[in-house]
């Protein structure tokens, strides 16, 4: 999901969009704001005049990203497919699929940054792990709204499918989003929830 146009926009909005292309593709460690600057075709002072270091530009790259990942993509996008919320659930893992098999294919940038920082008393970790937990929000939200008893551990365990069909996909198999699709729904029968 990348967010790159250049077109009539200004140096900070370059930036930003330069930080969001480089940080999404290479993680947060690996990129230097020189290279930011330079991909932005911005000047460094702009850079620093509106973020007053890395790391405040890693934590509006992680903003940015739940906006345009969690919020645009995945959850409109769930919301747009089903009123079920068993079915929005299940849909998580056909939009999965779809990204997936993607030759841009690049994997959950909450995930990577807080690997990379791995300090959990670094802001830019907490800010990772606080976006996670967003999107665990949103699962909980649908549990709930499917008549699941206990809607937080539910939302814990389809987050766990969730992430780890996405370091699967990382591993090379692409098909990993069909595969946790089948779990997903033998979870929710489980818990007789309807999904068609």
């Amino acid at each position: 999901m990348t967010a790159r146009d250049d077109r009539g926009r200004n140096g900070t909005e370059r930036i930003r969009e330069a930080a969001y292309e480089l940080f999404t593709r290479h993680g947060v460690r690996a990129v230097g704001v020189d290279t930011v600057v330079e991909h932005a075709g911005a000047a460094k002072m702009t850079l620093y005049r509106n973020f007053a270091s890395k790391e405040e530009l890693i934590l509006d790259f992680l903003r940015r990203r739940e906006e345009i990942w969690t919020e645009s993509w995945l959850q409109a996008t769930t919301r747009s497919r089903t009123e079920l919320p068993g079915g929005r659930l299940l849909a998580i893992f056909d939009l999965f699929d779809e990204w997936f098999g993607r030759d841009d294919f690049e994997g959950c940038s909450f995930l990577t940054t807080m690997i990379e920082v791995h300090d959990p008393r670094d802001p830019v970790h907490q800010a990772s792990v606080h976006h996670l937990a967003r999107i665990r929000a949103y699962l909980r939200e649908l549990a709930a709204a499917a008549g699941i008893d206990d809607p937080d551990t539910f939302a814990r365990q389809w987050h766990i499918l969730m992430k780890g069909s996405i370091m699967a996909a990382h591993e090379g198999d692409r098909g990993a989003a069909r595969a946790a699709r089948e779990v997903g729904r033998t979870m929710l029968v489980a818990h007789g929830v309807a999904v068609e």
